[in-house]
């Protein structure tokens, strides 16, 4: 390998807030350092903090890997071109764009597969259609969803720059304020990221944005229960959590591990509730008949075995697949599988006076 070589190949690495310009572009690649079988980036950041700067690390580094020959031991290290300014006291970073969020609430789940995000954004468009103010932080670094979940895939959040700090400008549909790293990562590109790089990104993601003034702010959490949570509910003042789960036995395992993080006592959130999600399935022939696919009450049962409120318990329907695969939110519709969202929005409401 060659410093040339590298060079060129960081010239795949955009910076999605500089017209596309890449990094080598923008001046950003201070140094290239080339051993027998390792290769040491330094990228150089302006004094301000970029709101994008671990997703340039993780893609630097991704980008690296996949052009090096296999085994070569890839490192990416950060440099201010600038003395940082002293940090005024008061509110850490970003806290004062959260400052008038009323409910910060994570919506969790402890395995995938649930339909967590599918609940997250109807949840977040029901919410929205009672009149809140509402905006949805979408956490999942590895499956952002709201993208193609709200038809906003291929837009780009705008940036401002106030004084020594750059902040992002939420994305604005359905009456809602959506935010995802999905908006600045090609949809086929994989964040090749471990667990405190995405942390960061993640933190940065939700803080550094011009949220405004908010009833709720949902956070679309990852599934499980690893540092991408821990650090979440320790560094963003997060209000409590709800859960979602289907009702069969092999999901409520992994419920219970999730009610068992957040009641942890180094978390220590309160719970809202849970959300059993494919309760059963309904054709849209005959609206009134009821099949447990899944088995009946599960999350009734759980829900009671930890004492905390069953908020609802949303339907198999075809139009919930169909409104997240066309961007098109089923809570928008007045079916019932629309004012099963809003009935979840309006105890989960009621639940926070």
């Amino acid at each position: 390998m060659k410093e040339n070589e590298v060079n060129k190949w960081l010239l795949e690495v955009e910076h999605p807030a500089k017209g596309d310009k890449n990094v080598v572009e923008l001046g950003m690649v201070e140094k290239i350092e080339i051993g027998e079988d390792s290769v040491c980036v330094t990228l150089a950041f302006s004094k301000h903090r970029d709101p994008l700067a671990e997703y340039l690390i993780g893609s630097t580094k991704a980008t690296i890997i996949r052009n090096a020959p296999a085994g070569t031991k890839v490192e990416v290290k950060t440099t201010i071109k600038d003395e940082a300014p002293k940090k005024k006291p008061g509110l850490d970073l970003g806290e004062e764009e959260l400052a008038n969020v009323k409910h910060i609430i994570g919506i969790a789940s402890g395995k995938g597969g649930v339909g967590k995000s599918t609940v997250s954004v109807n949840l977040a468009v029901a919410l929205a259609r009672l009149g809140y103010k509402v905006g949805l932080a979408d956490a999942d670094v590895y499956g952002p969803s709201v993208p193609k979940m709200t038809a906003t895939e291929g837009e780009m959040p705008d940036a401002i720059q106030e004084g020594e700090k750059e902040v992002i400008l939420p994305m604005e549909k359905y009456g809602v304020k959506w935010m995802s790293i999905g908006y600045f990562a090609r949809p086929e590109q994989a964040l090749i990221w471990r667990g405190p790089m995405a942390c960061n990104a993640l933190k940065q993601m939700i803080l550094q944005v011009r949220w405004g003034e908010l009833d709720f702010l949902l956070i679309d959490m990852p599934p499980g229960t690893g540092d991408i949570h821990i650090s979440l509910v320790h560094d963003i003042p997060m209000k409590g959590a709800v859960i979602v789960s289907t009702p069969q036995d092999v999901a409520l395992a992994d419920v219970e591990k999730g009610v068992n993080m957040f009641r942890n006592e180094g978390v220590n959130k309160p719970i809202f509730g849970l959300v059993e999600n494919m309760a059963w399935f309904t054709p849209a022939e005959h609206p009134e008949e009821k099949y447990y696919l899944f088995g009946k009450d599960g999350g009734l049962r759980m829900a009671e075995k930890y004492g905390i409120p069953l908020l609802g318990q949303i339907p198999i329907v075809q139009s919930i697949r169909e409104g997240g695969d066309n961007g098109e939110p089923a809570a928008l519709s007045s079916r019932p599988d629309g004012l099963a969202f809003i009935a979840l929005a309006e105890k989960l409401a009621e639940s926070l006076k």
